[in-house]
C-alpha cells in the first residue's frame, strides 16, 4: 500500500465488502497490517486485533482483512480466530496475480464462499464469507 489515497481505497473497498460494524471484532494479517490497524482505527473500529496481539487462537473475530505479501501464510495466521460465519478480504496485488487460485482453493478448503473481487489502484480485494462452517467439520 504505496501511496495514502491508494491504501484508504483499499481499506475502503474492503469495508464495504465485509460490510463490518464499528462494534465488530477485526483481524488483520499481512506485512501491511499496521497499516490497515491505522486505517480502522481512523475510520472508528474499535476491536482491531492481528494474530500476534491475540493470547488464544479463539473464534471470536467477524472480520478478517490481509494484505502484503505472504498472502496464504496470512489467511492460515487469522483462520483459528475467525467465527464460524466470519468474512474476509484478501488484497492481491498485481506481483501476486499467479496466487489467485491457490488463495481461492484455501479459502474454499476453510468453508468460505468467495462473494466478489473489486479491482482498485492496488490490485484485486477478494471477499469472501464462511456460513455454518462449523456444521461442515461436523459432517465430516
Amino acid at each position: 500500500m504505496a501511496e495514502p489515497c491508494a491504501s484508504e481505497q483499499v481499506i475502503d473497498t474492503m469495508i464495504a465488502l465485509t460490510r463490518p460494524s464499528n462494534t465488530d471484532s477485526i483481524i488483520i494479517a499481512g506485512s501491511e497490517s499496521m497499516e490497515l490497524y491505522t486505517l480502522l482505527r481512523r475510520r472508528g473500529f474499535r476491536v482491531v486485533a492481528t494474530p500476534a496481539k491475540c493470547p488464544v487462537a479463539r473464534s471470536r473475530h467477524a472480520i478478517g482483512l490481509i494484505s502484503g505479501r505472504n498472502l496464504l501464510a496470512g489467511i492460515a495466521q487469522v483462520s483459528p480466530f475467525l467465527r464460524t460465519n466470519a468474512a474476509v478480504a484478501i488484497l492481491i496485488e498485481p506481483r501476486e496475480g499467479e496466487l489467485c487460485m491457490k488463495i481461492r482453493q484455501r479459502l474454499q478448503q476453510m468453508g468460505f464462499r468467495i462473494e466478489a473481487g473489486v479491482r482498485c489502484r492496488q490490485g484485486l480485494v477478494l471477499s469472501a464469507c464462511r456460513l455454518a462452517f462449523e456444521q461442515m467439520e461436523n459432517a465430516a
